[in-house]
């Protein structure tokens, strides 16, 4: 286990192509799924939300294109993105931008690569993140993630995000169908 001295937390100001490929591949493996359904009445919409073994795996990866790492690079620029390391290794990141009509940062990227994954840096870079907009007054978190990666929903719960919103068309006009909605979840911070 890594002691949590040997963990740094520290600001970055960019994010390359470079760096990404040696966080290793960005995705996700699962067994289960939060399934979302919709009821709607002339009286009442209800949304439903309850968590589902899944009969085959679900395994998820992403491929960000140069745009996306320029995108994030010019936000990384703007002071609230942090990076874990060990020694000089660059083993988590968190990409999050000021969205100040509503006063709250917004996460664009977060991970941790694999090999360092269920050691704490990803909980110590939330913790962070926390802390860096406490101090700059900043009133909540917010994140999107989808309705397939409990996991990672299961990670956001216990750092204190709690599940605010769905989107059932946000990917394609069909998501509820297919089986992948957006989950909007939110921390506040003050």
């Amino acid at each position: 286990m890594i002691s949590i001295e040997t963990i740094q937390i520290k600001p970055i100001h960019k994010y390359t192509n470079e760096e990404q490929k040696n966080l290793g591949e960005f995705g996700y493996v699962t067994d289960s799924k939060y399934r979302v359904s919709k009821t709607e009445t002339k009286e009442r919409t209800m949304i439903a939300i309850e968590l589902i073994e899944l009969e085959s795996m679900i395994h998820k990866s992403y491929r960000n294109s140069e745009e996306d790492y320029e995108r994030y690079s010019k936000i990384a620029s703007t002071g609230y993105s942090l990076g874990a390391y060990i020694g000089r290794d660059l083993v988590g990141v968190v990409i999050a931008e000021e969205m100040q009509w509503n006063n709250t940062l917004l996460i664009w990227h977060f991970q941790v690569a694999e090999g360092w994954r269920r050691k704490s840096i990803g909980k110590q870079l939330m913790n962070e993140l926390t802390c860096l907009a406490k101090a700059n007054r900043i009133r909540a978190i917010n994140l999107e993630t989808q309705n397939t990666n409990a996991n990672a929903i299961s990670f956001y719960r216990k750092c204190g995000f709690e599940i605010e919103g769905v989107d059932l068309s946000y990917y394609t006009n069909n998501d509820v169908l297919d089986g992948e909605v957006a989950i909007f979840m939110k921390k506040k911070t003050g």
